[in-house]
Order: C-alpha cells, then sequence, then structure tokens
C-alpha cells in the first residue's frame, strides 16, 4: 500500500489483485469496453423514484466497489483506491412508449462505451421505465471492480433498501464487508504466504502429469489442420484464432418442466447443476472429437468461500481447466463425481494466479502464445433475487446482461435461472469471426441429448450414451 495525492486528498492505494490483473492483462489485447458489464433488474410495480434513488445513493455507502478507482503512478504500475462518496447524478430515462426490445438495444450501445480508466468512477446506475408497468434499475460496471456475484448483491441492497424506505421493511444489515479488509487478505496472500506455496506445489504437480488434448467445440477440424500447417502430428494444443474481438450473445431457454427434471436429479444424487453441466459438456465435446476421452472446459470459480469474501464486494473471479479422462465404461452418475472430486481439489487451491498457473504450464509443454486446451468456458450462476423479508410480495421481475458487443475468449456458455420461472437459460457469448450460431445451436441441441440421455438412466455409461446421441 502507499499513499498518494489524488485531487489534493491523500488515498491509501493498494496493488491488484490476482483476478483484476487477469483482466488489465485483457484490455492489452482487447478494446475496453470489453470490462463492461451491462444489466438490468425491473420489477412490475409503480416505483417511486425519488425514493429509488435514494435508495440507489445509500447502497453507495454500504457497498466499497461501487467507490473504487483506478490511477496509474509513477513507474506506470496501476493501483485502486475507494473515494469516501459519491455526489454523481442518477438520471431517469423513460421507455415506456416505446418498444422493450428498442429499450434493450439501447442499452446494449451504453454497455458498449468503455469508462475513462484512472481517477474516475466505474459504474453508471441508471434509473429505467419500460412499458407494461415494468421500472427499475440499469447498471453498467466495469469488470475490474466487479463481477456478477457483486452485481447481484449490489441489486439486492439497492431492492431491499427501497423496500425498507418505503414499505417499513427491515433494512439490511451487514449488507457490505469491507472491500479493502478482503482485498489486504489476498494481497498478502500472494506475497510469498505458505498457502500461496501450496497452491503452486498443487498445481505444477497437476501440469507435470502429462499433456492435456485439446477438445474443440467444432469437431476435430482445428486441431488436425494445425497439426498439418505446425508439421506436428502429436501436436495435443490448438490456437482459436481471432482477428477480430467482435462479439455477440445467443440465448437459448429450456423448458421449465425440463429444468426442473435437472434439478431434481441433482437433488436425488446430491451433485451440483455445475458438475451436471460439465458432465454434459465434456460428453458432447468427446463425441465431437472422436470419442476422446481426456477432455478439458475451463471453470469459472468465483472464490466466496468466507462470509468475508462473499459480501466483500469486488472482482474475485479464477478461471482453471477442469480435465477429466473417462472410459467408455464408467457410468454416466460416476462421471458426475469424478468431475465433482476433481472441482473440489481445484476449489481448494483456486487462489492461485491463473495468469501463473497458464505460464508455467506453457513452460513445461511448449506452445505458441495465445494456445489452448480448453475451446470453452462454463459459467454456472444459481444467484437468483429469490423472495426474503426484505421483498415485495407477488411482484413478477426481469433480469437483464448486455453484451457490451466484444468479447476476450472464442466461446463463454453461461446457464442461469430465469427469473420468472426458474427455468434454465444457456446464454453464449461468442467471437463472430470464430463461431457460427448454427455451431452453439448444434452444441446446445447435442449438450440438451446428453444431459436427458444421462439423466433418464444414471447407470447408463458414457459409451452407450455416446453411441445414442
Amino acid at each position: 500500500m502507499k499513499e498518494l495525492n489524488i485531487n489534493g486528498a491523500v488515498m491509501k492505494c493498494y496493488p491488484l489483485c490476482a483476478a483484476q490483473k487477469l483482466h488489465n492483462y485483457t484490455i492489452r489485447f482487447c478494446p475496453a469496453q470489453v470490462l463492461c458489464i451491462g444489466t438490468g433488474l425491473y420489477i412490475k410495480e409503480d416505483v417511486d423514484f425519488g425514493i429509488l434513488k435514494r435508495a440507489i445513493y445509500k447502497a453507495y455507502e454500504m457497498f466499497e466497489t461501487m467507490r473504487l478507482r483506478f490511477i496509474e503512478d509513477e513507474n506506470g504500475e496501476v493501483l485502486q483506491y475507494i473515494v469516501p462518496f459519491e455526489e454523481r447524478d442518477i438520471p431517469l430515462c423513460d421507455f415506456s412508449d416505446r418498444k422493450e426490445e428498442d429499450a434493450h438495444n439501447e442499452m446494449r450501445k451504453w454497455t458498449a462505451l468503455p469508462f475513462a480508466r484512472y481517477n474516475s468512477p466505474m459504474n453508471q446506475v441508471i434509473m429505467i421505465k419500460l412499458p407494461d408497468g415494468y421500472n427499475g434499475i440499469y447498471m453498467k460496471v466495469d469488470h475490474m471492480t466487479m463481477d456478477s456475484s457483486s452485481i447481484i448483491g449490489f441489486m439486492k441492497i439497492v431492492l431491499e433498501i427501497y423496500c425498507s424506505m418505503r414499505y417499513g421493511t427491515d433494512m439490511p444489515d451487514n449488507a457490505s464487508s469491507s472491500y479493502i479488509k478482503q482485498l489486504e487478505k489476498d494481497l498478502e496472500y500472494e506475497t510469498g504466504s505458505k498457502a500461496r506455496q501450496r497452491d503452486e506445489e498443487f498445481w505444477l504437480n497437476e501440469i507435470k502429469r502429462d499433456e492435456p488434448m485439446y477438445t474443440d467445440f467444432s469437431g476435430q477440424g482445428r486441431l488436425l489442420t494445425q497439426r498439418r500447417e505446425n508439421n506436428n502430428p502429436n501436436q495435443r494444443w490448438a490456437m482459436v484464432i481471432s482477428n477480430s474481438p467482435e462479439a455477440s450473445i445467443s440465448v437459448y431457454s429450456l423448458e421449465r418442466e425440463a429444468s426442473v427434471r435437472l434439478m431434481k436429479f441433482c437433488e436425488k444424487h446430491g451433485v451440483s447443476m455445475a458438475n451436471l453441466l460439465l458432465m454434459g459438456m465434456r460428453t458432447v465435446l468427446s463425441k465431437f472429437n472422436d470419442d476422446e476421452k481426456d477432455v478439458s472446459v475451463k471453470i469459472c470459480i468465483s472464490r466466496r468461500g468466507t462470509l468475508l469474501a462473499k459480501n466483500a464486494g469486488g472482482t474475485r473471479v479464477h478461471f482453471f481447466p477442469l480435465r477429466t479422462v473417462m472410459q467408455p465404461e464408467m457410468t454416466f452418475l460416476d462421471g458426475i463425481r469424478m468431475i465433482q472430486t476433481e472441482q473440489n481439489k481445484i476449489f481448494r487451491h483456486a487462489n492461485y494466479d491463473p495468469i501463473e498457473f497458464m505460464a508455467k504450464r506453457r513452460e513445461i509443454f511448449p506452445s505458441q502464445a495465445g494456445a489452448s486446451y480448453e475451446s470453452i468456458s462454463l459459467t454456472y450462476q444459481p444467484l437468483t433475487l429469490q423472495k426474503n423479508k426484505y421483498e415485495m410480495p407477488d411482484n413478477p421481475y426481469k433480469s437483464m446482461w448486455y453484451t457490451n458487443g466484444v468479447a476476450g475468449q472464442p466461446l463463454y456458455l453461461t446457464v442461469m435461472h430465469r427469473p420468472e420461472d426458474n427455468g434454465l437459460n444457456f446464454s453464449f457469448e461468442y467471437r463472430k469471426d470464430v463461431v457460427t450460431e448454427h455451431e452453439m445451436e448444434y452444441f446446445y441441441y447435442y449438450l440438451c441429448r446428453v444431459l436427458f440421455r444421462g439423466i433418464e438412466d444414471e447407470n447408463r455409461t458414457i459409451g452407450e450414451i455416446l453411441e445414442m446421441i
């Protein structure tokens, strides 16, 4: 930590944590808007916008990362600090006399506008009136300050404060832990702690086992082509080359009844939805790559295992590969349990810097810069605004995630529950010059086939499922 004079005030400034460094690294190769996350929460309610504005300002006080700023020091190092209060206006935008999709398109445009990087607010909140009686807020944040867990946490705090101010419900207590306290813990870990040494030893052992095999979401063509081009028939990595970061999102909605069947299977067998989805994805990748047994998928780890981490806001997401080698004789359920075991191991060592992991893997298994063994990433987001003592009863609501128009990864699948019926939405964010909508639709189709062939008979083997689909 160092103290710097910023606009006449002495501020405590801290280094970036590992998760932030990953995002800061990303914008060296992508437009800055790649870090913009746009969201919306709209409730069918005659909202009092004066009270809502007061609730948002109150939430700013309670949620430190909404007041997070960045600065570049004289050595070019990016540091971060918290300003004590916010005085920015929170405007109201009325779309009630327009088509709803026009309103959402306008907000997508807002999401594609990057923030100034230094000594400037890294979020924007706008109150919104939509058609058909839906009202609420649009929020854009910079990913270096918040991730999806933080965003949902802030939205919940705003809603709870609003209900307290308007309906007399309890004001949220201890809504947000100190971001700085959690950051200090992260920085302590990164500066030679024994915990970090243990994690590094774990990841080095994992890397040294043997080299993974690349499996592509579109089949073997990419790997086989690059093997010929590099005159290396044994090449196991691949470049998912993209000349443009331009991206879009395609959403596929699984019916409520089908979603419930998946959830009941997870409950019956004591497995998580994330593990079930990963089993489905790795089976599809196996199918598309000549029944390959060695399959890796990049997973998102939120790292919010403590109460402080859960409530501190900020961005804490780390990405690591989840690799499994499964024989065709293994049952579908045993495959899920293998994934669960592997994921639990990763969770215990997930504080390690993903950039360092990638660098060490490339040292041991040399490859071209930007090469990978994983073609697709997964985030399962179970958090929804479930009704609790703070919330308005029986009020339907809509939540939206808006594309910023670019992407840092070729293909990124996010699975979330719809607020209206708790069914599953599969959102594929993809780079347009690498992935086609047809390839995503094809992948989603086979993913559903695998999942439902698996859950209808958990003792069905992987080999049987591969033959059936």
